[in-house]
């Protein structure tokens, strides 16, 4: 397999007591994934398939509401909060040279959010459900920013320190629950994809993912690869502002969701995402002293990326 599968047994969640040795030699071998194909499936990280099930089969509850119903929890991009809530299909365009993508997302950025969460009676749990597994990604999540700083010989807190505040309004680290429609019924536009070509915009990113196919990651070939659902395992990629803090020595990879074939139009597709992001004031500069990339701002560039995605309902709501 082109994206390498790494056991994080001897550093997962519940596991505090690592030898030296087996944590040097799975630090090269994320090293060697990071500045390679960008993407490691990592095993063994203590966090279990059916919390991610559970997650999953909450959230179908909730995209399966009436259109109206999901509204009420809309993002509202001119909150603070600005990514919180739910995403209505083909709004977001991920690559800007192609029509909306096909996909639902609901966001949640922070624990103590303003938020209006679904009142339906059928999923009382959907709260809970995203909050635990948020608390649960997070504590991997800084678990695997240890063990990257570790892999460049830096302090083990090095970006750990740089990412205090997730979970709060001061920082902008997202768990996004995707829900990819049946399409049977859909009149898809030429060009038209269920995710478009794109790469994340912070640190790292954690992927759980169903059976159902479709992602794709760009090879250092320049050809786009499957990465399939391993169940049991969480998919982790380099995102653009740590690729920028490492002056490229780990490298943001582009990746899709292309449409399933003819024969499983009728299916819908399912993910979560944990995107992890520096506090909103760091300034982010390369880490090794040069000046490969200029520093920049987490939360400015964020926000940049963000309304590049939203462009088209941005530009609407300003003309109101």
């Amino acid at each position: 397999m082109d994206i390498p599968v790494v056991n994080f047994n001897a550093y997962k969640l519940g596991e505090d007591q690592i030898p030296d040795e087996r944590l040097s030699v799975m630090t090269e071998e994320i090293k060697q994934a990071f500045s390679g194909t960008g993407f490691v499936y990592l095993e063994n990280t203590g966090i279990e398939q059916q919390e991610v099930n559970r997650v999953m089969d909450v959230s179908k509850k909730f995209f399966l509401l009436p259109e109206d119903t999901k509204k009420l929890c809309a993002r509202n991009s001119d909150h603070e909060n600005f990514n919180d809530g739910w995403v209505s299909s083909e709004i977001e365009r991920l690559n800007p040279l192609r029509p909306g993508d096909l996909k639902e997302a609901f966001n949640i950025s922070h624990l103590d959010s303003v938020l209006k969460w679904p009142s339906d009676a059928s999923i009382p749990e959907f709260q809970e459900v995203l909050d635990s597994f948020f608390r649960r990604c997070k504590a991997l999540a800084l678990r695997v920013l240890e063990v990257t700083a570790l892999s460049l010989g830096l302090q083990r807190d090095f970006f750990v320190k740089k990412h205090k505040l997730i979970g709060t309004n001061k920082n902008c680290t997202t768990l996004r629950t995707l829900y990819y429609p049946p399409l049977h019924k859909v009149i898809v536009k030429p060009n038209q994809i269920r995710c478009g070509e794109h790469s994340d915009y912070g640190s790292v990113t954690l992927l759980f993912q169903d059976e159902s196919g479709g992602l794709e990651v760009m090879h250092r070939s320049g050809q786009y690869i499957s990465a399939p659902c391993i169940p049991g395992t969480v998919l982790v990629n380099i995102a653009d502002l740590m690729q920028r803090w490492t002056s490229d020595v780990l490298v943001s990879t582009s990746h899709r969701v292309l449409l399933p074939p003819d024969d499983k139009m009728n299916t819908s597709r399912q993910s979560v995402a944990f995107f992890v992001h520096p506090d909103k004031d760091e300034i982010i500069s390369c880490c090794d002293g040069s000046n490969k990339y200029p520093p920049v701002s987490a939360l400015q560039y964020t926000k940049d990326r963000a309304y590049i995605s939203y462009k088209e309902v941005n530009d609407s709501n300003l003309a109101v």
